[in-house]
């Protein structure tokens, strides 16, 4: 599987369809921003929703929404363009979608992205499952830390296991 994750906007408003079996399927096109040599460049994504597992998170979606979004890569398809140029389609089926702290319109209220992303429930694989996801800017996230101490590292071994 190859997984990964993306940050960018949307560029156009979420589009919602049904498979002949009645499954719904949404579609958003993501533009990733990245720097390549001191030259802007624009990756455009097109992420594939199945079934109704974000539909509330989507629901507050818009062209120029801030997003993150997790989910298993397919193989790249290969066009040309209508002036014969070679371009390249990316594709991505979502597992988590969460608004993007870092990006934030200023058509949406500031309320709206941490409802939708954290406590509607709608995260996850089928659902939120009792997680949390908390994006920061920088620092330390406080809920991890013990009073007193840095950050908790759970590669090292406490002083009770070492076997010296």
């Amino acid at each position: 599987m190859n997984q990964l994750t993306i940050m960018g906007h949307l560029g156009a408003d979420p589009e919602v369809r049904f498979t002949s079996s009645g499954q719904k399927v949404t579609t958003l096109r993501v533009a990733e921003n990245q720097k390549r040599g001191g030259k802007d460049e624009t990756l455009w994504w097109r992420i594939t929703i199945w079934g109704e597992q974000f539909d509330k998170l989507v629901s507050y979606l818009k062209k120029g929404s801030a997003i993150i979004v997790t989910g298993e890569m397919s193989k790249p398809e290969i066009y040309n363009d209508r002036d014969g140029k070679p371009q390249i389609s990316l594709n991505m089926t979502a597992y988590h979608i969460a608004f993007s702290p870092f990006g934030r319109t200023e058509k949406q209220p500031q309320e709206e992205p941490a409802m939708a992303g954290q406590s509607s429930g709608m995260s996850g694989f089928g659902g939120d499952q009792g997680q949390q996801h908390h994006y920061h800017k920088g620092g330390y996230d406080q809920s991890h830390m013990s009073q007193g101490q840095g950050p908790t590292s759970y590669n090292e071994p406490s002083d009770d296991e070492i076997p010296f």
